[in-house]
């Protein structure tokens, strides 16, 4: 594969954490062909991930993305996945990064611009994620031991008649650990629409930081 096929995403951070939702939740949010992975009975995953980005071929700038983690293809000969996930909602800070998202990956969107803050601590982050003024959600993940790694994950979207899956490589030093130490409050509002709130743990099982480093996306596949 030649670097035409790759797009690429210069990140100074990224963050996320894994939530237990309920499962009835997840198949509604999730297509026909696509089913959720369950940590135990009735309780499936919600994946909140935030992106500072600094360099792309829209620009610089932040991101927010809910998903429902999915099992991952297994290829012969291939490094499985370290997740799948099924973007269900994406919020973004321009125009700009939200139309190239939904044209070059067809992944769903917000389509106003949000304001998504990043608070650094020494050992925590925060990110404040607000639609004029208003609370959608804050996301706390919590700093572990980082190591230099090259991470592959899957992503699944969908289009109007089409359907499709991209592997995704994140390359920086890199922190996860199953603490529990993070947080999340959920807010009404339509990102979260999909969502039974009350219903979503506050704590994560699982948490991930990036420090600076590269995002990668190999060419987007029919599925």
């Amino acid at each position: 594969m030649t670097d035409i096929d790759y797009t690429y995403y210069s990140y100074r951070m990224c963050v996320g954490a894994y939530f237990e939702m309920p499962t009835v939740d997840a198949r509604k949010l999730l297509p026909d062909h696509l089913q959720p992975l369950e940590v135990q009975h009735e309780r499936s995953i919600l994946a909140i991930t935030a992106f500072h980005f600094t360099e792309s071929m829209v620009g610089a700038y932040h991101e927010i993305v809910l998903s429902v983690v999915v099992p991952p293809v297994v290829e012969p000969g291939q490094p499985l996945p370290r997740a799948a996930f099924f973007p269900f909602m994406v919020g973004t800070t321009t125009e700009a990064s939200r139309q190239h998202a939904i044209d070059r990956w067809h992944l769903p969107h917000f389509m106003s611009d949000l304001d998504i803050e990043f608070d650094e601590t020494e050992e925590v982050m925060t990110v404040h994620v607000l639609d004029q003024g208003s609370p959608v959600l804050d996301l706390e993940v919590t700093e572990f031991e980082f190591e230099p790694s090259t991470n592959l994950y899957s992503c699944f979207t969908v289009g109007d008649s089409s359907r499709h899956r991209v592997n995704i490589y994140m390359e920086a030093p890199h922190a996860e650990h199953e603490e529990e130490r993070g947080s999340l409050r959920l807010y009404e509002h339509p990102m979260t629409a999909g969502l039974t709130i009350d219903d979503v743990n506050t704590y994560p099982f699982r948490e991930e930081w990036y420090k600076t480093g590269l995002q990668t996306f190999e060419e987007l596949k029919a599925f």
